[in-house]
């Protein structure tokens, strides 16, 4: 017999189970190789997990359809690394329970077993080089952040114009992302690991040059420079709260020492900027 506080948590693990044997499921039939032979062993474990936990529970439980296709779009856009690595931290407080209980439940120690079997199996499994490609991106992603931020607001306070503001920031940006591209190309020509340095440049480039268009369309689209600057900040934080959630997946790191860490960065530049601006403004006594 199991008391009604534990059950409530065995049927949310269950509903957890089943969620996870339709992603490891869809996700097999999307690979070739070994590695889908791994996911659909994976997919099979995961649901032997699911009919223990409802011997238990003594009630069916639907796969949460939204999680399915969300782990398997990241798949698609981030690779098959990132998606399981995302799915995976999840398991952490199930096994907390299942150590807990597998006293009371014995076969729980099958399942604690099989989780750590997943563990070693996945990391051997997938595809690095999208994952390299990606780091790429995020680099990028990251580098514009905290150059442009703080340029457009030295910017902002010294033109006081949207745009000549959006104009300066925009060719400032290209240029530098052309420059960023160069020196990905650069440094993963020399990385004896590195196996495509054009692409990996391209896709930083590419990244620098989306952040860039992200923080300057305020500039197009407001007349107000001070407005544009604030939906800048907003923009600003959405790249923070997407390079923070990546990082912490793909290195297994706090979501909130990557956010904080950037958000302080990136602020502390544009907050300096703010002040050189100001002195620029006054010193050279420019008015637009």
């Amino acid at each position: 017999m199991i008391d009604n506080e534990l059950k409530k948590k065995l049927m949310a693990f269950q509903k957890n189970e089943i969620t996870e044997h339709h992603v490891y499921k869809h996700l097999s039939k999307r690979i070739k190789g070994k590695n889908a032979k791994i996911l659909e062993n994976i997919a099979k474990d995961e649901y032997k997990h699911y009919n223990i936990l409802k011997k238990y529970t003594e009630t069916e439980v639907s796969p949460n359809s939204f999680l399915v296709f969300w782990y398997v779009l990241l798949s698609y856009i981030f690779g098959l690394t990132f998606a399981l690595n995302a799915m995976e931290k999840g398991e952490e407080n199930a096994q907390r329970v299942y150590e807990e209980a597998k006293d009371v439940i014995p076969e729980f120690k099958e399942i604690i077993l099989d989780e750590n079997v997943h563990e070693k199996k996945l990391l051997g499994l997938i595809d690095e080089e999208k994952i390299q490609y990606v780091s790429s991106m995020v680099l990028g992603l990251n580098d514009a952040l905290v150059e442009l931020t703080g340029t457009l607001a030295g910017l902002t306070f010294a033109f006081q114009n949207s745009r000549l503001v959006a104009l300066s920031g925009l060719i400032t940006g290209i240029a530098a992302s052309f420059s960023m591209a160069a020196s990905e190309y650069l440094s993963q020509r020399a990385d004896k690991n590195s196996k495509n340095p054009l692409k990996a440049s391209i896709y930083t480039g590419i990244a620098y040059i989306f952040t860039v268009i992200l923080l300057v369309a305020p500039y197009f689209i407001f007349s107000n420079p001070m407005i544009s600057l604030i939906f800048t900040m907003i923009n600003a934080v959405i790249v923070i709260v997407f390079f923070s959630f990546f990082v912490s997946v793909v290195q297994e790191k706090t979501f909130k020492h990557y956010f904080f860490e950037m958000l302080f960065i990136s602020f502390g530049v544009m907050a300096l900027s703010f002040v050189i601006g100001l002195i620029a403004r006054a010193f050279f006594n420019i008015e637009v």
